[in-house]
C-alpha cells in the first residue's frame, strides 16, 4: 500500500530577534504588569514592521533558540502541547513580569528531537508541566507575533562555549541545525525560525532611575559597535558562511549572545544563505547591541528594508 503524498516541508523564513524584556515594558502589552512611558523605538518599531511581514507568510508553527533555557547535558525541546504560568526576569523583574499561555507543536518538537539524536546529539523532551518557559522565549515570540496565534517549539541552549569553546560550539550549532532542518523538511510543515539574542553583550551593570530614559541609552563601547556594523554589514552582502566562519572571535572580542549558538544553528538550517539579509533596526539595550533583522528564501518576498 503506497503512502499519500506529502509535500516537503519548508523554512519560510528566519529572524535573528533580539530579546531584551525592555522592549515588552516599552510596549505595555496587556500580559505584562510593568507599564512604562515607551523607549527602544527604533528596535520596537523594527520588530512591529518584520511582525506584519509575518503576518502575510503562510506558516504553520515558529521555532526559537533561546540563549536562556540553559542545559548542561543535552539539547532539549518543549515536549507538551501547552505551557502556562508567569515568567519573571531575574535581573529585571522591575520590568518584566508576563504572564503566558502558549500552545507548542509537538509533533514537530518530537521530530527535531529524533532527528538530532538520531545523528549523535544529545537530547531530551521537557515534559515537565510546571517547567517555566524562559523569557528570551517570551520576548522573541512575542515582538514577532504579539496575538499568540501560531504554536511554537522551543529549543534549549547547551553550553558548548563553557564547556569547551566557541568553536566547539559552532560545530554542535551546526550539527543540530541540520539535524532540525531534515526534521521540517519531513514534517511536510512550514517553518519560521527564530534566533532569539543579542550581538554585542557587554552591558551596564546599574540601572537609570528611569529605565526608559533613552539619554542614558547608548552601546557599551566603540569596539562593540565596530564589531556590531562589521556583522551587519557581512549579512546586508549575503556572506552568512563568513559570519559563521569568524563568530567565534566575535563572540569572545564582545562577550556576544552568540555564544549559546542559537545563530549558527539557524544559519546552518537554512544552508548559510548567500542573500541579502533584512535589516529592520539596530539600537543598544542597557549597552548591548540587538538588530532585528530576516532572511527570506524568497525571492519573490524579499526586500531591502533598511
Amino acid at each position: 500500500m503506497s503512502r499519500p503524498f506529502m509535500a516537503k516541508g519548508e523554512i519560510v523564513a528566519g529572524c535573528l530577534a533580539p530579546h531584551p524584556p525592555h522592549l515588552v515594558y516599552a510596549d505595555n502589552p496587556d500580559q505584562n504588569e510593568a507599564y512604562s512611558e515607551g523607549g527602544w523605538e527604533t528596535l520596537r518599531w523594527g520588530y512591529q514592521r518584520l511582525a506584519r511581514k509575518l503576518k502575510n507568510i503562510d506558516y504553520d508553527v515558529m521555532v526559537v533558540f533561546t540563549p536562556h533555557w540553559q542545559t548542561y547535558i543535552g539539547t532539549h525541546f518543549l515536549g507538551l502541547p501547552n505551557f502556562k504560568s508567569k515568567s519573571v526576569d531575574p535581573i529585571f523583574p522591575n520590568l518584566f513580569r508576563f504572564n503566558y499561555d502558549l500552545t507548542v507543536d509537538v509533533e514537530l518538537s518530537e521530530a527535531m528531537h529524533n532527528e538530532a539524536a538520531a545523528s549523535g546529539i544529545i537530547t531530551k523532551m521537557m515534559r515537565n508541566p510546571d517547567f517555566r518557559v524562559d523569557y528570551g522565549t517570551i520576548v522573541s515570540c512575542h515582538l514577532l507575533n504579539p496575538e499568540w496565534d501560531k504554536p511554537i517549539v522551543t529549543i534549549s541552549s547547551n553550553r558548548n562555549a563553557h564547556y569547551y569553546s566557541a568553536e566547539v560550539m559552532n560545530e554542535q550549532a551546526a550539527a543540530l541545525g541540520h539535524a532540525c532542518r531534515k526534521a521540517i523538511e519531513e514534517s511536510g510543515k512550514k517553518v519560521v525560525l527564530v534566533s532569539s539574542h543579542s550581538l554585542s553583550h557587554r552591558h551596564f551593570t546599574t540601572e537609570a532611575p528611569l529605565p526608559e530614559d533613552m539619554s542614558r541609552e547608548h552601546i557599551y563601547n566603540h569596539s562593540n559597535y565596530v564589531w556590531d556594523m562589521k556583522l551587519i554589514q557581512m549579512m546586508r552582502d549575503g556572506k552568512m558562511k563568513e559570519v559563521i566562519d569568524i563568530l567565534p572571535e566575535f563572540t569572545e572580542q564582545t562577550i556576544a549572545e552568540t555564544d549559546a549558538g542559537a545563530f549558527t544553528w539557524m544559519m546552518s538550517a537554512m544552508e548559510y544563505p548567500d542573500y541579502p539579509a533584512e535589516i529592520y533596526g539596530y539600537q543598544s539595550v542597557i549597552g548591548t547591541g540587538n538588530l532585528v533583522a530576516s532572511w527570506d528564501p524568497s525571492e519573490a518576498s524579499r526586500e531591502l528594508v533598511l
